[in-house]
């Protein structure tokens, strides 16, 4: 037994043919070897166990996770997070597990009778959206540098906006009339972001910053796909830091017992709760209807494009969000799930799981395996912090590990790069019972905010 902080841990356990092989870590360094015997857990088809777990002390729920790649902060957060008296069952870990703010990407919560808005986060909503083309790769030309600004001129990224709202008055009216409500219950919602009621019509079809992303890619099959990456943009932001500081003043003097402060909680049943699930959901429902105006954005930029012929899309388009909770049912209960950076990979789902910027994307279809709440990874992961990237990196290793696509190459995405994130090919590994791959994507254009 090991001490990470407050927090007791007995073992991370990692799958094998004959039991599990019990792994201790603290910073990356093995402490403790240990054999355990049949825990008892199902087998997959291959005869391995499927999931891959560390067990809290005193009783408490487990934390299975899919991956030995793991941080010691994460591990500090996946247990204080199931110490929790309102968990059900256990936590899942994806691969793609790494520290976060407010609660570990990459983990998938079940809760009954609250909601930790800090775990769901501010980027409420961010999730793919991806579309194939009747293109194929011979369509496109050999510079691709004006497609790259077509879509740059089309859709704004970073900080800028629509100068006026580009999507459709019927829906626009409809989310303002929703989003009213809720203003109109807190009125102080609106402090949070400057110009909150111009800003929020105008940002709908835009990418922002950080790990957003805008991509052409092809398929095993020679196929061009549209890839990308956003969510709830600053309305959603703000919804997020609004109700988690209300959280925290609902819990009162209770905040101090909990392991974290970003743990703190609506209850079911309380005022506050109803009003955060009404928000959230339509910061969710926000972000859905941001990616899908955004694809009407960038396929427009490219039928306009002279480099490019006439094209059609598919019927083969998904749309999903990778930070989220809704109401699922799971070991005999109806829970609020929440996925931080996790998505839905129910039996035959379809998902989207991007690397970086540099790496193979996945399209993939769920296994619906009950280990994982059906949830597999949103990504490859961070392997280190954007501080710890920039310092490690420059503009010439930027270059080097984009070589042959398309895309910034300035000091401004040197955080993004490739070798900040962990192995897309370890981590598709390691969820081999938790998704099938239906088709592997390269990016050849990424645009970032």
């Amino acid at each position: 037994m090991d001490t990470y902080g407050a927090i007791q841990l007995t073992s991370v356990s990692r799958a094998c043919a004959g039991g599990l092989i019990s792994v201790i870590r603290r910073k990356n360094a093995v402490l403790r070897v240990q054999h355990v015997e049949n825990p008892g857990w199902p087998k997959n088809q291959r005869g391995f166990f499927m999931p891959i777990s560390f067990m809290l002390n005193k009783g408490k729920v487990p934390v299975k996770i899919f991956t030995d790649d793991v941080d010691s902060g994460s591990l500090t957060q996946l247990g204080n997070l199931s110490q929790l008296p309102f968990i059900h069952s256990h936590i899942a870990a994806m691969p793609d597990v790494h520290h976060g703010i407010g609660a570990t990407v990459g983990s998938v919560i079940p809760t009954r009778g609250a909601i930790i808005p800090a775990a769901v986060g501010v980027d409420i909503g961010c999730g793919m959206n991806a579309v194939r083309l009747s293109l194929k790769a011979h369509d496109l030309p050999d510079n691709l540098y004006s497609i790259r600004t077509a879509i740059e001129q089309r859709v704004p990224t970073g900080f800028d906006e629509h100068e006026r709202p580009s999507i459709n008055g019927s829906t626009l009216n409809n989310m303002g009339k929703h989003l009213d409500v809720i203003t109109n219950k807190h009125p102080s919602l609106v402090k949070m972001l400057k110009n909150f009621h111009r800003q929020w019509g105008k940002q709908l079809g835009t990418l922002g910053g950080g790990n957003h992303f805008i991509e052409l890619c092809i398929d095993e099959g020679d196929d061009v796909w549209v890839m990308l990456h956003s969510g709830s943009r600053g309305v959603g932001n703000a919804i997020g830091r609004y109700f988690i500081e209300k959280a925290k003043k609902d819990v009162g003097r209770e905040l101090g017992q909990l392991p974290d402060k970003d743990l703190a909680y609506f209850t079911e049943g309380t005022q506050h709760f109803d009003d955060y699930v009404e928000a959230v959901g339509w910061a969710q429902d926000y972000a859905m209807v941001n990616r899908r105006e955004m694809m009407r954005l960038v396929l427009d930029a490219l039928q306009r494009s002279k480099a490019l012929p006439a094209f059609t899309t598919t019927r083969e388009a998904i749309n999903c969000h990778h930070n989220y909770v809704q109401k699922e049912e799971h070991f005999g209960a109806e829970v609020y799930l929440t996925r931080k950076g996790a998505i839905s990979a129910q039996l035959g789902q379809l998902g989207i799981i991007p690397g970086s910027m540099g790496a193979k994307s996945y399209i993939v279809r769920g296994l619906g395996n009950a280990q994982s709440f059906c949830s597999c990874s949103h990504g490859a992961g961070r392997r280190m912090s954007r501080t710890e990237a920039k310092r490690r990196f420059n503009t010439l290793d930027l270059e080097a590990q984009t070589k042959g696509i398309e895309c910034r190459k300035d000091k401004g995405v040197v955080d993004e790069i490739p070798g900040a994130y962990k192995d897309i090919d370890v981590v598709m590994q390691n969820q081999s019972d938790l998704v099938e791959v239906v088709h592997t994507l390269r990016q050849v254009i990424c645009v970032k905010g």
